[in-house]
């Protein structure tokens, strides 16, 4: 009986990698979609809008399904909600899409992959506290690969601005782990996901309606690949494949994985990014930049072994404290609320 309880565990965790895996994949057609619709002539603005609307109707229902009976919780975490859909959703987002549309898709998202570096610092910082050595050599390590990524030597200058963009998503993707570290866990992900959206598209409609977000639509064909495709194709690609299927696979993958795990293998994202940007826009960061991407998650990778490995020190000795809520949500790098969420992309 042991050995079958075995095996299928097993089998429900070799699913649940297949789950985490898939979801990392649609994440990463985020940018694609987005930059065949900014080289046409829609801006960030107006692709955010019209990708949180989108996933925000489609997962209304079962929303409202997972909510039935807990409305109250609605009430206790509107504050959390509204941050997330103004932070974590729609700001990340819109920055996001504001360095794909100066830089290739790959570096932008690693930019905000720089994330967990960054709490890392505010944290040494605020606290007067410095990281334990694992964590100080993957912020160095993350560092490090900032200035290959930028290849500041290189032939082709990185833009500057786009730079900044980058950094912003990365900046409001650390104010969202903070938020979420505080998040009552008894708020259904789904709902904080959809919430969040439908947040982050009313801010996002009212910013356009008063002038203070440029909003330009185009039914211009977009460019995949070596197709042609209808507006819409990249606009259902961005709502259904990239948010709403990622979302929901997301918090699957983090359901049968665990969060700590399932943020480990959100990791491989960039992969996909810079594999689905390769094919659908032909556009590859160079070799120095791929290494630069490569110092960037190797880094995040060992200060989320570090953190986990705090934990279980904290656990095993009594009275040991507690680790740091706070970083273990900073290593947790994809926008799926019960994961990883963010939007980033």
């Amino acid at each position: 009986m042991s050995a079958a309880k075995s095996r299928g565990a097993a089998g429900f965790m070799a699913s649940g990698l297949g789950v985490a895996l898939f979801s990392s994949a649609v994440f990463g057609l985020s940018g694609s979609f987005a930059k065949s619709l900014l080289e046409t002539g829609w801006t960030p603005g107006s692709a955010v809008a019209v990708r949180l609307s989108g996933a925000a109707l489609v997962l209304a229902v079962p929303a409202v399904l997972a909510l039935r009976g807990r409305w109250h919780q609605l009430k206790e975490n509107w504050l959390t909600i509204l941050l997330f859909g103004l932070i974590g959703v729609a700001g990340c987002q819109l920055f996001y899409f504001n360095a794909v549309a100066r830089l290739s898709v790959g570096v932008a998202l690693l930019l905000e992959y720089l994330a967990p570096t960054m709490i890392v610092l505010w944290l040494w910082a605020a606290t007067r506290r410095r990281p334990r050595a694992l964590t100080s050599i993957g912020t160095l390590l993350s560092l490090g690969g900032l200035v290959f990524v930028l290849d500041l030597t290189g032939a082709v200058k990185v833009d500057f601005i786009g730079v900044l963009w980058g950094m912003a998503a990365a900046v409001c993707l650390v104010i969202y782990f903070f938020i979420t570290a505080k998040q009552n866990d008894g708020l259904p992900p789904l709902v904080l996901a959809a919430g969040g959206l439908l947040a982050g598209a009313v801010v996002m409609w009212a910013a356009g309606a008063f002038g203070l977000l440029p909003m330009f639509f185009s039914a211009a064909d977009t460019h995949l690949g070596p197709w042609n495709t209808p507006w819409w194709v990249s606009v259902a690609g961005l709502v259904l494949l990239s948010t709403v299927l990622s979302y929901v696979s997301g918090i699957m993958a983090a359901r049968s994985l665990g969060s700590k795990v399932a943020s480990f293998v959100s990791l491989t994202e960039v992969l996909f990014a810079v594999v689905w940007a390769w094919l659908l826009l032909s556009e590859l960061p160079s070799t120095v930049q791929l290494l630069g991407g490569a110092l960037i998650i190797l880094g995040v990778v060992l200060v989320r072994v570090d953190e986990l490995r705090a934990e279980r020190l904290a656990v095993s000795v009594p009275g040991g404290a507690e680790p740091c809520a706070e970083l273990d949500h900073a290593n947790d790098v994809e926008p799926v609320p019960s994961a990883r969420t963010g939007p980033e992309s």
